[in-house]
Order: structure tokens, then C-alpha cells, then sequence
């Protein structure tokens, strides 16, 4: 998702006293650190503990040809502006054969705090040294600080062996044509019969573009694209945010949706989420439900005005609850430099049915 264009938002007296105070507005310009280097904080999200705020993102490397990614980054700030650079908290491995060793790839990293076990948990989409984008793991690790160093636990695939609660297990003995051609009808209708659940249960289900989400109750939840990026899953974690419960469903099977980001408000649960068009910007969508299991219905597009149809040039990673105002966080793409690449953080507003949508930071 290539940034084409730099623009400056001009914001009311009112707008900035209502919003802007708590959370600012970042429309793809250089958003720079305290120390004035554009934050490398990319595919993240932010978490808040003692009033201290914790932005997690992938390290890019350091924008020159070669450099790699490094791990995943950590900034802190104590009013959502001012930035300061902690360092690199999860580190990719200089040692051969090391299970994080560079040249593989972390994406879309996300940080929990675990009231049950005093630990800081992260998650991330975890693609092996010289296997591409085909392992499709999810990783976990901890840390006893915020700050670091996060240890990896484990990286692997989902839910080996268990079946999906919204899929008949009928589908376990059920075959299909090897031959079957994607994207068409009977392709389809097998995916969502559960061609690929199936096909990948013994070793578990792929996890890639991903995100987690704590309820109010405390149960933590991992939202994962997988079966070849095109459904979505939602699984349970343990009360030590580290295992998967075993429980978890499919949600639009065939609709390739990536790039999950959920929240909840006034006991709804919505997800704002991107199509599979590698770096390239594309439409959002939005679902909701009143059960994170489902089942969830699909609405259009929250995005409005100029560009809305290419996500103001990004693509979702976060949504930001901050004392009850919501905050669509995106990544604005540069695959030609993606240390580079730029943050959009744009307030989420809601309809009077309760139905949330984001204003185009182009409008005058």
C-alpha cells in the first residue's frame, strides 16, 4: 500500500477540545519520535498500562537496501504525541537456524497484559527463514516488563486436530475433486464446506495477518486470517493468554479478508477489516456481531468521503479505545522502502444506531 500523497488536516477549535487532545490525528505525513526519527512501529498496536501508553510495531530495518527487519520495536508516551524510541523488545536472531532467524518475517505484532499471571504476552504472524509466507505460524512470547525482552514460546499453527465449532464434523470424511479451479462456484462452495480446514487440520490452521482482543470479562480472543487467507478464524485463549482453549470458529469462509481489527462498543462486537491486494490499498469492511462467536453479519464499507474506496491509501491494524473513544489505526504501505512506510490514525465516529464510520481525512 504505497503512500502517494501528503496532506495536513485542519481541524476545528471544538474538534480539537472534543478528540484530538486525548488522541492526534495522523493523515500519512512523517510522524517522528522524540528523538525526530520517523517511528518504525508498523503492522502494531498500542497497549495501556498505569497510564503509560505501549506501541508495539514491526521493525523494518533501517530503510537502506539489505537492512531487514530487525524484530518488533516498542515506543512509549504518556500523551499519544510525544514518542520515545525503547528499542528493539523482540529480536530477530543472528544464530543459523534459530527459529527467529532474520530472514524470516514477524508480522502484526500485538502485546497483552495477563492480570492472571503478572506477564506481558505477545502475539505475532510468524513466517519461517526461507519458506516465504508458506508456514503461516502464530507466535507467541512473554516478557515480565512492558520494556522487554520478550521470549518466544512457541510457533506453530492453530488448533491442530480440533475442529471449528461453526463447521458439521461431517466434514472431516468429506472429499473433493483435487482438480477443483479456484474462484469458481464449486471452489467456493467447497471452501466453505471446509476445504481447507480440513485439509490443514492435523497440522493445525494457518494464522497470518492477526490481532487479539480482550473482553470485558477478561477472556482474550486471537483473530487470525487463514485457509489461504480466505477466512477469517476467532479462537479462545487460556486465562494465561499464551494457549489457544481449543475453541474457535470460521467466520465468511471464501471472503479473503485480512488484516483484522476488532473492538467493542455498547455491546457490539466490530471488525474492521482489509481485502488480499498484497501492498495495494483496497476497500475496508465492516462486521458485527452480538456474540464474538457469531453469528456476524457484514455491513459496507465504514470509510467515507475522498478515497474511501482505498482506505485513505491504508490498511487496518488497531483500533484504539481510549476512555471510550475509538481510534481506526492503519498502516499507509511502501513496499519500496517499508521502514518508510506511514501511519494513519483517524477517530472512529458512530451513527445514531450505534453503527461506526471514519470521515476521509481528505475532506476540507
Amino acid at each position: 500500500m504505497r503512500f502517494r500523497t501528503l496532506f495536513t488536516i485542519v481541524m476545528s477549535a471544538a474538534a480539537m477540545a472534543a478528540f484530538a487532545v486525548e488522541m492526534p490525528f495522523i493523515a500519512g505525513e512523517k510522524f517522528p519520535d522524540t528523538d525526530g526519527r520517523h517511528i518504525n512501529a508498523h503492522g502494531g498496536g498500542i497497549m495501556t498500562k498505569d497510564g503509560t501508553y505501549y506501541w508495539y510495531g514491526e521493525h523494518r530495518g533501517d530503510g537502506t537496501p539489505g537492512s531487514g527487519q530487525k524484530g518488533v520495536a516498542l515506543y512509549t508516551s504518556d500523551n499519544l504525541r510525544d514518542w520515545t524510541n525503547r528499542g528493539i523488545v523482540l529480536a530477530m536472531s543472528d544464530t543459523e537456524g534459530d527459529i527467529l532467524e532474520k530472514g524470516g518475517i514477524i508480522e502484526r505484532p500485538k502485546v497483552l497484559y495477563c492480570p492472571n499471571t503478572g506477564k506481558y504476552v505477545m502475539w505475532f504472524h510468524h513466517e519461517l527463514k526461507g519458506r516465504g509466507y508458506g508456514a503461516a505460524h502464530s507466535a507467541v512470547a512473554i516478557a515480565d516488563s512492558p520494556y522487554g525482552p520478550f521470549r518466544l514460546i512457541e510457533s506453530s499453527r492453530v488448533n491442530p486436530g480440533i475442529m471449528p465449532e461453526n463447521l458439521d464434523t461431517e466434514a472431516r470424511n468429506k472429499t473433493w475433486a483435487k482438480d477443483l479451479e479456484w474462484w469458481t462456484p464449486q471452489w467456493r462452495e467447497a471452501v466453505g464446506e471446509g476445504l481447507f480446514t480440513i485439509r490443514d487440520l492435523e497440522g493445525g490452521q494457518m494464522a497470518r495477518d492477526q490481532g487479539v482482543f480482550v473482553d470485558d470479562d477478561g477472556k482474550a480472543y486471537h483473530i487470525y486470517s487463514s485457509e489461504e487467507n480466505l477466512t477469517l478464524q476467532i479462537a479462545e485463549l487460556d486465562p494465561t493468554y499464551t494457549r489457544h482453549t481449543g475453541r474457535y470458529v470460521r467466520l465468511f469462509p471464501g471472503g479473503h479478508n485480512e488484516a483484522p481489527a476488532m473492538f467493542k462498543h455498547d455491546g457490539t462486537y466490530w471488525l474492521i477489516t482489509s481485502g488480499c491486494t498484497g501492498w495495494d490499498p483496497n476497500e475496508a469492511r465492516l462486521m458485527k456481531a452480538k456474540n464474538i462467536f457469531g453469528p456476524w453479519e457484514q455491513l459496507p464499507n465504514p470509510c467515507r468521503g475522498e478515497k474511501a474506496e482505498k482506505t485513505y491509501l491504508g490498511q487496518s491494524t488497531f483500533v484504539m479505545n481510549n476512555d471510550g473513544r475509538y481510534t481506526f489505526m492503519a498502516d499507509v504501505w511502501n513496499p519500496k522502502c517499508l521502514a518508510d512506510s506511514r501511519h494513519l490514525w483517524l477517530p472512529i465516529e458512530f451513527e445514531a444506531d450505534g453503527t461506526p464510520y471514519i470521515n476521509s481525512p481528505y475532506n476540507k
